[in-house]
């Protein structure tokens, strides 16, 4: 069963596409890592499941809920940690979660319970303003996993962590569908990161959905296809490369 579902998704600016007619399956209870260089069009995909950008055409279903009908229903199901999340800086992170419980009715205890996981509890009493770039990003996490919602987005978690932070959030991610039964999708310009958490993938190349499968999917279609095969990032990189390079010879 699919929890997230599109249809011929697309966004253009200004004659500018970033997601063109796009087709994504995204199973429940997987992490689905979502892949594609800088300006593939991964963020303005989850912004579109956010909310926060209006698709140009095309649709989307989210756990059974289509947008724009059902925007509300769908934010209250979803966590969500996009960009560099902004916090109140003369605010403490304990008090800048407290906001976002309030603002989600949930209880004192899920505040303590997000920091916990995030990993930053001993931190919850040092002003915001005071945090380094990765509990920043730690920060982010909690405020997207509080009140444990079943779908997260989250964009470029591991972004600014050092190597032992981004490996203690990739082994959180691994484990946060089987800890709250809920379904990740995760983004990440870096294949390594994604082979080591997630069940799915969706390449995204200059707003183009390249493949979409499993991992050992994509060794069987890159080996079907010529592309080197013994290591993933070099299977990435060649699909991306010959998609570039056929667009320049559609101009």
């Amino acid at each position: 069963m699919n929890i997230i579902e599109t249809r011929n998704l697309t966004k253009t600016y200004a004659g500018f596409t970033a997601v063109s007619g796009i087709n994504l399956h995204i199973p429940k209870g997987a992490v689905y890592g979502f892949l594609g260089p800088n300006g593939a069009g991964k963020s303005t995909t989850m912004k579109m499941f956010l909310g926060l950008v209006n698709p140009t055409s095309g649709s989307f279903v989210i756990d059974g809920m289509s947008y724009p009908k059902n925007r509300t229903e769908i934010l209250k199901e979803t966590g969500s940690f996009i960009e560099a999340p902004a916090f109140y800086g003369n605010l403490t992170g304990e008090e800048n979660l407290d906001i976002i419980r309030k603002i989600l009715g949930l209880p004192k205890e899920a505040v303590d319970e997000a920091l916990e996981i995030a990993g930053i509890a001993q931190y919850k009493k040092r002003l915001a303003k005071k945090y380094s770039l990765g509990m920043k990003q730690r920060l982010g996490l909690a405020s997207a996993l509080i009140g444990k919602p079943p779908i997260l987005i989250l964009d470029e978690p591991t972004n600014g962590l050092d190597p032992s932070g981004i490996h203690e959030t990739r082994e959180l991610i691994r484990s946060l569908p089987k800890m709250f039964n809920c379904t990740v999708l995760v983004s990440s310009h870096m294949l390594s990161e994604i082979e080591l958490m997630a069940d799915n993938i969706g390449i995204l190349n200059h707003g183009r959905l390249l493949f979409e499968g499993t991992l050992d999917g994509l060794r069987q279609s890159a080996a079907l296809q010529g592309y080197p095969s013994d290591r993933l990032e070099d299977t990435f990189l060649a699909m991306v490369d010959e998609d570039n390079s056929r667009r320049r010879n559609e101009v």
